[in-house]
């Protein structure tokens, strides 16, 4: 947001959450944020939690899903991912995130890599990586996804995400 209250970060509070006051923007922690002038409130905007499980099978290739319509980069491929639910352990929510999209029951292991998203900038977050290992289901296509494969390395289709290849360079 600008000193003439306007946004700068698309989704930015403009208005107090608590009062409805027009925020007005102050340098408070070393960064530009919205303060409300009537009742003091300072607007902390956090990002939000995701959580991807990477899978391998017997070969090495990674598990991918092919992101279908309704979310983000759809037909792009991307590792079973999504966002956190309030109230939900990290490890629990990148199984439900694979089982949703894959039909796979997972066993979610060490975290192996750390990333912020910044491709939605409605919605930055803080994705964590996780190893994992399948305990059970069947694989089909499922939720957001409409395809799912098994891809090495070094011959991965088109990616919904810069993360991703990120952390494709880290464990080659």
């Amino acid at each position: 947001m600008t000193s003439d209250g306007n946004a700068t970060w698309p989704g930015e509070a403009v208005f107090c959450a608590d009062c409805g006051a027009r925020l007005k923007r102050a340098l408070l922690y070393s960064r530009e944020r919205g303060v409300c002038p009537d009742c003091g409130r300072i607007d902390f905007r956090s990002p939000s939690v995701a959580v991807a499980v990477v899978l391998r099978d017997p070969e090495g290739r990674i598990l991918m899903v092919k992101r279908g319509p309704g979310s983000s980069r759809s037909g792009l491929w991307s590792i079973p991912a999504g966002y956190m639910d309030y109230g939900e352990d990290v490890r629990e929510a990148g199984a439900r995130e694979v089982l949703e999209e894959t039909g796979l029951v997972v066993q979610v292991g060490d975290p192996i890599f750390v990333a912020t998203n910044f491709h939605d900038p409605l919605k930055v977050s803080v994705c964590i990586w996780f190893s994992g290992r399948v305990v059970g289901g069947r694989l089909e296509a499922g939720s957001d996804a409409v395809d799912t494969g098994w891809f090495a390395l070094d011959d991965m289709p088109d990616l919904a995400f810069d993360t991703d290849a990120d952390l494709f360079r880290q464990i080659r």
